[in-house]
């Protein structure tokens, strides 16, 4: 596996959650040692939310894949009652 650098930080974690991507690095020379990113096609990275400290950066990263997985789940469960009721307008 290759090392991945944004804007000089090295990726070192990262959660895929449907089409989605978040990423957590570390720069040792920045004023916030650690980040996020939201990611998209392995090399679009926005939304960054920086730390000095690890737990928080990771904290961070894991809070949020888990809501683009509860954004995914709803959208699949709209999308399934869909199917099931196509003529209900409230849907």
């Amino acid at each position: 596996m290759s090392i991945r650098i944004n804007a000089g930080y090295i990726l070192t974690d990262s959660v895929h959650v449907g089409e989605m991507e978040f990423v957590m690095g570390v720069h040792s020379k920045a004023p916030s040692q650690f980040v996020t990113w939201a990611c998209k096609n392995g090399t679009d990275y926005f939304w960054g939310h920086y730390f000095s400290d690890p737990l928080l950066a990771m904290k961070d990263l894991l809070s949020r894949a888990n809501q683009e997985l509860v954004f995914c789940m709803k959208k699949q469960e709209n999308a399934r009652r869909r199917r099931e009721k196509p003529d209900d307008p409230c849907l």
